[in-house]
């Protein structure tokens, strides 16, 4: 009888078993239930309503057969699922009822502290099965769905499902579940009352106040330096670290099971009455919870003679009500301060992980059961006088400490692992075999399995942890629940109780063969918190109170990170829940994540902006008052007026009398550095096969923050346009580049990867959120502003001083154009929006450029006959002069040319203040360049030509063509004008120009002035226009670039001598200024030189023109 009830019903391996397909079983079960509750989800399956059988008996009634078949398959497709589970259940249930029915037989003894596993699976397998119970009752319309399935599958089989009597039976027996519990688990009431009474010595001293905890120095390795080193083990090693919600769950479950004992038992009694007045709900499966005192009440009350019972409820809940949520606020209290001290001493030495490891797990599992606590009663809480009991805005300590943890126990695993094989081999193995030894009967097979742990355990040895072995005892300890199971049972050989120091080693061995293959399991077991994604509200709320305590900052990190827990509470049996929290987690995750970056971002950069206004203080326009001060230091003071506050000198801020005083930017600092170490939790996590690194998101919000401060900054202003210095841009821009360095120095982040991404982002016309940068602000500015008054003479371009400057006008100008076109201010805008900026603002000035060229072209057609004529006879002046009368639109085509040297002349000073700013950060980049566009010769390959200078070009390289001019002209090219008809507009062009250039002299404003080294009304830039677009024309056209300017220069000479021949004095009042202009576009094109001017023009009249001019102008001496 031994033989059969021991070996061959393989109790361990049942219970192994079953417990695992409970878990899947019980989870399925709870997700159906969800899937029911959830309407969206539940009509998305295709489900009816809840007259769902009367609707389908009407449907099958009014529709044809195949329409009634399809709807039947249809239907079968969408019910399955449920029967499946229905079906799984009841197997399970009767192997359940097998197992316990099998394990009273054979009389099994249960002791938690000697056959711990044993013990263990047997309690679990009868809380499971409960669950599995309740659960399924309250899923809704159960009947209705294995109805409507048994219904179709009738319909489209001919017979009904074969399960489906049994199922419909089972559903009524269970209408009220613990009824039918308790009657079923009657016979079972020995058994499971001698398992939990073996509770008695473990829950109680797991159940203390934090004040017996604290004076017992409770998880301190510092209370006992001398046995610092010592292992820590006791007789009961897996019931130190076992979870206290599993053990009340046992507790309670188990005596409403098996309730007669509460009446007969004073011990089950004073373990129940504890237990209930722990807390006021249990957790069933997920977020599914147990009102424990409303369901023993109302199971009780319907039991005659339990009237002692229901009032002892009621005076428990009372209790619990009262005092529950203080003690575990408590016990919350004293755990961070252990849990804090506990790291600090394993940080600083990871040796000591070895001995005390066991001090890891007890503290991971006690943090674990008061998380749990809070959570189930923070989503349930009752109303009390006392609410703050069961909030708590220190929750991210406590889980911060527990991350850190775990973290140690797995950087460390090795050292762990180190230690405990050596144990293993030298201690224990030892230790079991005096053991077996003296055991005076030992059967075969209990033999077997203990002779085989010795021999395993002696095997080891260190250089398997250096050779970086794997190891796996799941077989061994799968053959110790074997053991225990063997002799646990009634009349065994070796009855396991009588040997107690068996099991003490045994289960010492256990543990130690955990710390060798399996930590990370063990640390799930005790420290995984994916409970908190089945309620995410509390989860989210938690999250927020700790956010709001300056204290808790550097903690928040552990709320995304315990997202990563999630993933370890899916099951096989339903996929579909792992899919939803898939979802769930990483939501949860990412706005955990965007909630600290956000936080984090904006206090650095009003740091950044603090330090930003400190730089603008020391800027050179803010001395002026220095300086006047300085000048009348020894004049007598003026006495200050009454109310009037004098300004601050920069650097007074620093000035402190009291070093307690606290200014707002040492609270900012102090903020920073409390959420700055938040991000030191972990580098990077793993949140269901995604791979979350928290500083990219930091990294993310600083780079939209500062790209809108930047674009912020510059103050443009659309109607008034108003727009900030470049300068000014640049040295805010600099200063906050400055202060964001500093976040180096808290966290490990490229931020010299981060400002390259963001400038970069700036030199181009949208950034990546497309939103507008300074380089689309910087174009439209120049362009509506600065070049659109130049091009109306308001602002002149003065080489002199190589920038813009206003004209003296009776209005005030809306800006000083100096302020904004010098080499310093180019520069900055160089340094701003570099050489992509640059080239964007040259194709938006080419654009305007090619709309002027569309204009002369349209002139030039109008006089086409004219000019042909004049082209021909510019050699006769007689008839010149005839044909000049007949020209019309002269003074447009010269007004358009001079707009067009404006924006040219712009443009060449940009590239100028760029080839500065190049060679000054890469100066060995632009020597090469230069080399090779020196190389360039009028026998190069045109398409050569045109590549070198786009490259020199976009280097800020002034080049003899210039390639943009040249694309915007091809640009223009339609099917509609063949080349030579171009050819023909351009070389008209060229002399319809010649031929106008004497009527500048009626201009009062054509004056050169030797101040600006120009001409009032621009004109100067004439020179530039002329030359890069007869160079642009003819280098499209493939023609001489050089013959056609010596034939402009032939025109333009013959026309300028015939106004040195007009004796009229208002007629040649300016022809000076306009011989300069001559001069000009000879010294400023690489195509023409002296002599060729001289061939055609007398240098005495320039050298007289020059001496006029500047004899004009009167010099002030101060």
């Amino acid at each position: 009888m031994y033989q059969t009830m021991d070996y061959q019903q393989k109790l361990a391996e049942k219970l192994t078993i079953l417990n695992e397909r409970g878990d899947g079983v019980l989870i399925r079960m709870n997700y159906i239930k969800k899937v029911r509750e959830n309407r969206k989800i539940y009509k998305a399956n295709g489900l009816f309503n809840r007259n769902k059988e009367l609707d389908f008996h009407l449907i099958c009634l009014r529709l044809g057969s195949f329409v009634r078949i399809c709807t039947c398959v249809q239907l079968l497709h969408n019910t399955n699922i449920y029967l499946r589970v229905n079906t799984v259940y009841q197997l399970f249930t009767d192997h359940v009822y097998e197992l316990l029915n099998t394990i009273d037989a054979c009389q099994c003894f249960f002791d938690i502290a000697i056959n711990f596993d044993f013990t263990k699976n047997y309690l679990d397998l009868i809380i499971t099965y409960t669950s599995v119970i309740i659960t399924l009752s309250r899923i809704d319309d159960k009947k209705a769905l294995v109805g409507m399935f048994n219904c179709a599958h009738e319909m489209t089989n001919g017979s009904s499902d074969p399960s489906y009597p049994r199922l419909g039976q089972m559903f009524v027996e269970y209408e009220h579940p613990w009824k039918k519990l308790t009657e079923e688990f009657g016979p079972h009431t020995r058994s499971v009352t001698a398992a939990l009474l073996s509770l008695r010595m473990v829950y109680p001293r797991r159940n203390l106040p934090a004040e017996q905890w604290r004076s017992a120095q409770l998880l301190s390795l510092l209370s006992a330096p001398a046995a610092m080193l010592d292992p820590a083990c006791c007789d009961t090693m897996a019931c130190e670290y076992l979870s206290m919600e599993v053990m009340e769950r046992w507790i309670i479950i188990g005596f409403l099971l098996c309730h007669s004992s509460l009446n007969t038992n004073q011990a089950s009694q004073e373990l129940w009455k504890m237990a209930l007045q722990s807390g006021l709900f249990l957790v069933l499966t997920r977020d599914e919870v147990l009102n424990i005192h409303k369901v023993s009440e109302d199971l009780f009350v319907s039991i005659k003679g339990y009237s002692k019972r229901v009032a002892d409820i009621k005076e428990c809940r009372e209790h619990a009500i009262l005092n529950s949520g203080a003690m575990h606020r408590e016990r919350r209290h004293f755990l961070r301060g252990a849990m804090k001290e506990l790291f600090k001493i394993l940080e600083d030495e990871p040796g000591l992980l070895g001995p005390k490891a066991l001090f890891v797990f007890m503290a991971l599992s006690f943090s674990r059961d008061e998380v749990l606590w809070l959570v189930r009663h923070s989503e349930n809480m009752p109303k009390i006088k006392t609410p703050e009991d069961y909030i708590d805005n220190q929750m991210a300590e406590l889980m911060f400490h527990m991350e850190k943890l775990r973290g140690l126990m797995t950087k460390y695993n090795h050292v762990v692992q180190r230690y405990h094989v050596q144990y293993l081999a030298q201690f224990d193995a030892l230790v079991l075999n005096d053991t077996i030894q003296n055991i005076y009967v030992c059967p075969e097979e209990e033999s077997v399995l203990m002779t085989s742990f010795v021999s395993t355990l002696s095997a080891l040895s260190i250089k398997q942890v250096e050779n970086k072995e794997e190891f796996d005892f799941r077989a061994l300890r799968l053959d110790w629940l074997r053991l225990q199971a063997y002799t646990s049972v009634n009349k065994a050989p070796l009855p396991i109780k009588e040997y107690p120091d068996l099991a003490k080693v045994m289960n010492l061995i256990q543990f130690h063969t955990r710390m060798v293959d399996s930590v990370e399991e063990l640390l799930q077991d005790t420290s995984e918190l994916s409970i908190l994604g089945y309620y995410p509200r509390v989860f989210e709320k938690m999250f927020s109170q700790s956010s709001e305590e300056m204290t808790m900052k550097r903690y928040l990190m552990a709320f995304p990170a315990v997202c990563s827990h999630f993933s370890q509470c899916g099951h096989p049996l339903c996929p579909e829940e792992t899919e939803a929290m898939e979802k769930r987690s990483l939501h949860l995750c990412v706005t955990f994540l965007e909630q600290i970056a956000k936080q984090t971002s904006s206090v650095v950069l009003e740091i950044c902006a603090e330090q930003c206004n400190l730089n603008d203080q020391l800027q050179a326009k803010h001395c002026a008052e220095a300086i006047s001060a300085a000048r009348h230091r020894k004049q007598k003071k003026p006495v200050p007026k009454k109310g009037e506050v004098q300004k601050e000198k920069p650097g007074a801020e620093s000035l402190r009398k009291d070093r307690a005083v606290v200014t707002n930017v040492d609270k900012m600092h102090l903020m920073l550095t409390e959420l700055c170490s938040c991000y030191s939790l972990c580098s990077d996590f793993i949140v269901f096969d995604h791979i979350v690194v928290p500083t990219e998101f930091l990294l993310s919000h600083l780079e939209i923050r500062l790209s809108e401060i930047i674009v912020r900054m510059a103050n443009y202003n659309q109607t008034t346009q108003e727009i900030a210095r470049p300068s000014d841009l640049l040295a805010g821009l600099r200063a906050y580049t400055a202060s964001l360095h500093s976040l180096s120095s808290y966290i490990n982040v490229d931020i010299t990867r981060l400002v390259k991404n963001i400038l970069l982002q700036q030199t181009q016309p949208l950034d990546s959120r497309g939103g507008q940068t300074i380089t689309t602000i910087y174009t439209n500015w120049y362009l509506e502003s600065l070049l659109r008054q130049a091009s109306n003479s308001i602002i002149v371009h003065c080489p002199t001083m190589q920038c813009f400057v206003n004209q003296a006008t009776d209005n005030e100008p809306s800006f000083r154009a100096e302020e904004f076109s010098d080499v310093l201010e180019l520069q900055a805008l160089a340094e701003l929006i570099g050489p992509y900026g640059l080239k964007f603002l040259s194709e938006n000035l080419m654009w305007h450029i090619t709309s002027q060229v569309s204009e002369l072209k349209k002139l030039v057609i109008e006089n086409m006959d004219v000019l042909v004529q004049m082209r021909n006879n510019f050699d006769n002046p007689e008839e010149m002069a005839n044909l000049k009368k007949r020209l019309t639109g002269g003074e447009n085509v010269l007004k358009r040319m001079t707009i067009i040297g404006v924006i040219l002349s712009f443009r060449s000073m940009a590239q100028d203040n760029l080839k500065d700013v190049l060679k000054k950060h890469c100066p060995y980049l632009i020597g090469p360049m230069e080399c090779l566009r020196d190389f360039i010769s009028p026998e190069t390959d045109i398409k050569v030509t045109l590549s070198v200078f786009e490259l020199a070009s976009a280097a800020g390289l002034t080049c003899d063509i210039d390639p943009a001019l040249v694309a915007a002209i091809r640009s223009m090219q339609t099917d509609n004008t063949s080349l030579d008809e171009e050819y023909k507009l351009s070389c008209l062009l060229l002399v319809y120009i010649a031929v106008s250039l004497p009527t500048l002299a009626l201009d009062p404003n054509s004056f050169y002035s030797r101040e600006h080294g120009g001409h009032n009304n621009n004109i100067h830039c004439l020179a530039t226009a002329i030359n890069q677009l007869a160079a642009a024309m003819f280098t499209v056209q493939n023609k001489n670039i050089e013959q056609h300017l010596k034939e402009f220069l032939l025109l333009a000479s013959s026309t300028l001598l015939q106004l040195g021949q007009n004796v009229e004095k208002m007629e040649s009042k300016n022809r000076d200024s306009i011989y300069l202009l001559l001069h000009g576009i000879v010294e400023e094109s690489p195509f023409l030189n002296q002599d060729m001017l001289e061939s055609c023009f007398p240098y005495v009249l320039l050298r007289n023109a020059y001496r006029e001019v500047y004899r004009s102008y009167i010099v002030t001496l101060g």
